[in-house]
């Protein structure tokens, strides 16, 4: 019987592509691409290479429908959960897997959503930071709760604007919805919430088919006892189509939540920033970013 993770990671909106020169997809990352607080992280600030990701790749979905899609891993259409209920069905005893998606809102006239996925077949360590964060409230996730971002390539006005690579406790910035079923964690994260913190993934996204990015999820390390910091989940966004996005039915008629004008967040927001750099009086737009980039630095990883 073929494994059903190598059937999700075929499938799907988004096909997986080489790490090395894949377009239009997505790849697997390893941990050690990412630089996370050391085991002396306290005493010498020291970031090291994070190492191996603590759970497997299953695929990046990139979806888009009428409304925001919440707890999309018990959307009917969830083709990752079919797969895993299938395989359970077929194995005795009973596969065991735990999944752990996160669910980037993507606002607009069309909502749109990249959902991470990232699974494990074995026991995640009880007391262990992630055993925590997957088993505790919603007050310490949010306290702990981490992207990683990495521009691999772009153009020069994403690296100008954003930066190579950024750290930001995402629970603190953006609202996070997290649902928790008996065998997976979905985290919904909704970046209309804020228009601050949001801004390296959304011009990331508002360049899909001229950036590629990486992203790596983790709990933060915030005593001694629980360094090292390690990636739990880490994917690569490869210069992918807007057009690539698969539509799913949400039952809502069109703009019922969402009534804003019909051209794209990700393209207005792309639009506006090209208006950084330029010379003379400082514009509305660098005032605002100033502004934010204040706010957005009170919860940003230094």
């Amino acid at each position: 019987m073929e494994d059903w993770k190598a059937s999700v990671r075929s499938g799907g909106s988004l096909r997986q592509v080489s790490l090395e020169n894949g377009v239009n997809g997505w790849a697997s990352p390893p941990g050690d691409f990412f630089n996370a607080r050391g085991l002396h992280y306290f005493s010498k600030k020291q970031k090291l290479p994070a190492g191996e990701c603590l759970l497997q790749p299953l695929g990046v979905d990139w979806l888009k429908s009428h409304s925001k899609l919440d707890h999309f891993l018990a959307h009917p259409d969830n083709r990752v959960m079919r797969a895993l209920r299938a395989a359970q069905v077929k194995q005795d005893p009973p596969l065991k897997a735990f999944i752990l998606a996160i669910n980037l809102q993507v606002p607009g006239r069309e909502q749109h959503s990249a959902v991470f996925y990232f699974v494990t077949e074995e026991a995640i360590p009880h007391g262990s930071l992630l055993h925590r964060f997957i088993h505790g409230d919603d007050a310490f996730r949010n306290s702990r709760f981490k992207l990683i971002n990495k521009i691999v390539r772009g153009p020069w006005i994403v690296r100008a604007t954003v930066g190579n690579h950024g750290t930001c406790l995402l629970g603190r910035a953006l609202t996070c919805n997290y649902i928790r079923g008996s065998d997976y964690l979905e985290i919904d994260v909704d970046i209309s919430s804020s228009a601050l913190a949001s801004a390296i993934l959304h011009l990331a996204l508002g360049y899909v088919n001229t950036v590629t990015v990486d992203m790596a999820f983790l709990v933060e390390s915030q005593t001694e006892d629980e360094l090292p910091e390690r990636v739990f989940g880490a994917s690569r966004i490869a210069q992918i189509e807007m057009a690539a996005a698969v539509f799913v039915e949400t039952g809502d008629p069109p703009n019922a939540h969402h009534p804003i004008s019909s051209e794209s967040s990700w393209r207005k927001f792309s639009r506006s920033i090209s208006l950084l750099g330029h010379a003379g009086k400082p514009s509305k737009v660098e005032v605002e970013k100033e502004a934010e980039e204040k706010i957005i630095s009170k919860h940003a990883d230094c």
